[in-house]
């Protein structure tokens, strides 16, 4: 993971270098590059995550099974390593982060 930590107000996020190489999301089972919203909303919601529509801006996801939430960019170009990395961290198994 490349980038820069940074600490503000609370909240921890990841601010990527403008240098590094480029990251996607794969579905580890069927080794599918994740390219849409709706690709990732499909094998979310094969794994018990049920999409949430409370905020216009964000599209979110929790698995009633947990107290985990993923909420990601509305705009898929906005789909960055951290937000990956959640989904990462939350699916274990089922997705990986790789270098393109």
């Amino acid at each position: 993971m490349s980038g820069v930590w940074v600490f503000n107000k609370g909240v921890v996020r990841l601010v990527e270098s403008p240098n590094s190489e480029r990251k996607v999301l794969v579905h580890s089972t069927s080794n599918e590059i994740i390219t849409s919203y709706t690709v990732l909303e499909h094998k979310l919601s094969s794994l018990g995550w049920e999409r949430y529509y409370d905020d216009p801006d964000l599209l979110q996801f929790h698995k009633r099974s947990t107290v985990h939430l993923i909420s990601l960019p509305r705009d898929f170009n906005r789909f960055k390593s951290m937000h990956m990395y959640d989904i990462v961290v939350k699916n274990k198994n089922y997705f990986e982060v790789r270098d393109m």
